[in-house]
């Protein structure tokens, strides 16, 4: 297979992608390859990341994004586990974990959501030039979003890579996922001390941790840390609590 396109080398990335036990199509080369002269045009006049160098991008966004499959690697999940899934990536910023998975896994039914519109409405043009479908991006804030019936535990499954500790993030994701579903939180390879912290929250929540999977990226010296919660009761009514009060007063 062809690993250059549009003079872009991506041969890192297919080797780590092999590494984690899944093939990459050429078409598929050619979808994260669009994203990527998406992402760096749109970065000229709007902040989306502060990684722009190819080789980087490949590795800690493209790559990153999909290392959720290494659970399934380790056999902490079935190999099939993404198949069909009905996912939400929150505070999906530029479209990680979001998009990369949508490439890798095609039928993955996304939500991608985020609070800052403008972050929308570029994803919504990756979406429409990538022609990728059963994907969209809404605008909202999760401790309101997660309050509607449409989305308050209808997800199998949620991601996120947002930066916010563990218990902030578990009262904006578990509210999203059904009973039987799953969160994956992205996180550094040094989150034992906050993992600790939040597990009271996360019991609150109708959360259980699972495992802890902790790696090191293909190709690179990048940690990452894969926070796998099950959701065993439905979250309580009252939360996500009001908007901003779950990252100034996280649950203990």
């Amino acid at each position: 297979m062809n690993t250059v396109i549009n003079g872009r080398d991506y041969a890192p990335f297919v080797e780590g992608i092999q590494a984690f036990g899944l093939d990459v199509t050429e078409h598929q080369l050619e979808q994260f390859d669009l994203y990527y002269e998406l992402l760096i045009e749109k970065n000229k006049v709007m902040n989306l990341t502060a990684i722009t160098e190819f080789d980087d991008v490949l590795i800690k966004h493209f790559l990153d994004s999909v290392s959720a499959y290494h659970l399934c690697m380790e056999g902490i999940i079935a190999s099939d586990f993404f198949t069909g899934k009905r996912l939400v990536d929150l505070g999906t910023g530029a479209g990680f974990p979001g998009i990369p998975m949508k490439i890798m896994f095609p039928d993955l039914q996304v939500t991608l959501m985020d609070s800052l519109n403008k972050r929308i409405l570029f994803l919504q043009d990756v979406i429409a030039q990538l022609g990728l479908d059963k994907i969209e991006a809404i605008h909202g804030r999760a401790e309101e979003v997660a309050r509607n019936p449409k989305f308050r535990e209808k997800f199998d499954l949620c991601v996120s890579r947002a930066v916010a500790n563990i218990s902030t993030l578990s009262e904006y994701c578990l509210p999203f996922v059904k009973v039987g579903g799953s969160f994956i939180s992205y996180k550094s390879d040094q989150s034992e001390e906050e993992l600790a912290a939040g597990k009271k929250a996360i019991s609150i929540l109708g959360g259980q941790v699972v495992s802890v999977d902790t790696f090191q990226l293909p190709n690179s010296e990048f940690g990452r840390s894969l926070i796998y919660i099950q959701k065993e009761k439905s979250t309580p009514k009252k939360y996500p609590r009001k908007a901003g009060t779950p990252s100034k007063e996280p649950l203990s």
